[in-house]
């Protein structure tokens, strides 16, 4: 069974005409325009025709007149399509509007589901008596008998008046120019079936027209959205080294590093203006000239080496003053006491040794 059928498909090009007399003949109605079903009890009905008993036809309305009557309708016929597991999309927002093309596109469809189901053959089904459980099911039974009535006394009366207009038409006018005027005229005027037709394929030529411009703005679109990912991917790598260097700039301007050489060289390359490779030449230079001169003039290493020589000076006296304790430990008494007085005399000049 057909579901889901193609736009290109036959069915889709099924005339008004053909749609009508198909409705018509199978629910007993008197429908002139195909939008004239857009409440949707016509397609909750021709759906109980085909498979019968399975719509709730006592939830119908054919009597409803605003959107939201239509829509209640078009819900029952949602879930019959649930239970019949159906996934046709409904598309009720245009169908409700009355639209000319929403609805015959819809009734195409109907059509050729209705028809793959039993060959659309419908067995012992009387639409009148299903019609009267519904609301407004009477009415439009009757309004539809009447208007079948009229149309039968109408089209009795038609054919003779045409006959006699035509007796004195011809009577009075040049044959061979009246079959002209008729030759020429039979195509177009007053043929619906001719006029099916070119409205037919004029709409199949704009079919194919439109489908070609859709896929071409489609590959635009994909062409668009590669696009701006791309430019998010590199306006995130910008703001990540963007960071990174905002962050070494604010290392750089620290007090304690900020005259250094190494941090000279660093801003060096950060405020250069120019790509052309001199930054980085510039800052070696300034990188090796300091290294140069911290050699040459470094305060700390003329201290470290004062302090080496002091520290070797004390250590030496350390030494000297060990000696001479250990000198005075190996003498005897006597000669400490002559050491002592040899040392007297000769710092006072008043004693005589």
């Amino acid at each position: 069974m057909a579901t889901n059928i193609g736009i290109m498909d036959a069915a889709y090009f099924v005339g008004r005409s053909e749609i009508l007399s198909w409705i018509n003949s199978t629910l007993q109605l008197n429908l002139s325009k195909v939008e004239e079903a857009c409440s949707g009890a016509v397609h909750c009905q021709l759906l109980d025709a085909a498979h019968p008993g399975i719509v709730p036809m006592h939830k119908v309305n054919f009597d409803a007149k605003s959107e939201y009557e239509m829509i209640q309708n078009y819900k029952v016929l949602q879930d019959v399509f649930n239970k019949l597991k159906i996934t046709k999309h409904i598309e009720v927002s245009k169908l409700v509007k009355g639209r000319p093309l929403d609805n015959l596109e819809f009734m195409q469809w109907m059509k050729r589901y209705c028809d793959s189901v039993n060959s659309g053959l419908q067995h012992n089904y009387n639409p009148l008596e299903r019609r009267e459980v519904s609301k407004g099911g009477r009415e439009t039974s009757k309004k539809s008998a009447n208007s079948q009535a009229s149309t039968k006394g109408s089209t009795a009366q038609r054919p003779q008046s045409s006959h006699n207009s035509r007796r004195n038409e011809v009577s009075n006018a040049n044959p061979t120019n009246q079959a002209a005027k008729v030759a020429r005229a039979a195509p177009s005027a007053g043929n619906p079936a001719y006029e099916e037709k070119v409205f037919l394929f004029s709409r199949r030529k704009n079919y194919q027209m439109n489908n070609g411009s859709i896929l071409l703005l489609q590959l635009k679109l994909m062409q668009i959205t590669e696009l701006k990912l791309s430019i998010d991917s590199l306006e995130k790598e910008r703001d990540f080294y963007f960071a990174k260097l905002r962050d070494i700039e604010i290392l750089c301007q620290t007090p304690e590093i900020e005259h250094s050489p190494i941090v000279a060289a660093i801003q060096k390359i950060l405020y250069a203006t120019d790509d052309n490779g001199t930054a980085v030449a510039e800052a070696q230079a300034m990188i090796s000239v300091g290294r140069k001169e911290i050699e040459g003039l470094s305060p700390i290493a003329e201290v470290s080496e004062e302090k080496s020589s002091s520290e070797t000076h004390k250590r030496k006296n350390i030494a000297n003053i060990d000696f001479d304790v250990a000198g005075l430990a190996t003498l005897s008494p006597r000669q400490r006491l002559s050491d002592v007085s040899d040392v007297h005399c000769s710092e006072s000049p008043l004693m005589t040794c």
